[in-house]
């Protein structure tokens, strides 16, 4: 998620089945931060969780081989222009956007303020489909999850 132009950026990562959502701050949209920030974000979660990545076509996503060979993960993209492929990253930086609106200066917010955000929205209640659970039931169903975990990452632009 961007903030004004030159003003850097939220890599946003949601797990697609808790919802679960991780972000990590970049001062600017360059490959090496990507995944620096990127590898940081998900660095908690347990290495049987995290196998794939599905990607969207931004130009910081240039050195997905590296991060394929340094953490593992299997990485895919998404279609161009097809935000549907990754609809719950892309409603969770709509949710962020109340935190932070269109042309924040990220380097101006703290890692703090970025995290107390996270926090406030992993612990939202959202609607899900009939079969899965609210944020009180996912916490203890997290543990037991035996699925891949699938990270959507996204960096909206904002042009001012």
């Amino acid at each position: 998620m961007a903030g004004g132009i030159g003003k850097g950026a939220i890599v946003t990562c949601l797990e697609r089945k808790s919802r679960y959502l991780a972000a990590g701050k970049v001062d600017n949209k360059s490959a090496a931060q990507f995944n620096a920030a990127l590898d940081q974000a998900v660095a908690h979660a347990p290495a049987s969780l995290r196998s794939t990545l599905t990607l969207d076509n931004g130009s910081e996503m240039a050195r997905f081989k590296e991060m394929e060979q340094a953490t593992g993960y299997q990485v895919f993209f998404a279609d161009p222009y097809a935000a549907w492929q990754r609809g719950g990253n892309e409603n969770c930086n709509g949710l962020l956007r109340q935190y932070f609106p269109k042309g924040s200066n990220f380097r101006r917010v703290s890692e703090k303020a970025d995290m107390q955000a996270v926090e406030r929205l992993n612990h939202r209640p959202r609607k899900l489909a009939p079969r899965h659970h609210t944020r009180s039931s996912r916490q203890h169903s997290v543990v037991h999850l035996q699925t891949e975990f699938t990270v959507s990452t996204n960096i909206i632009s904002t042009i001012q």
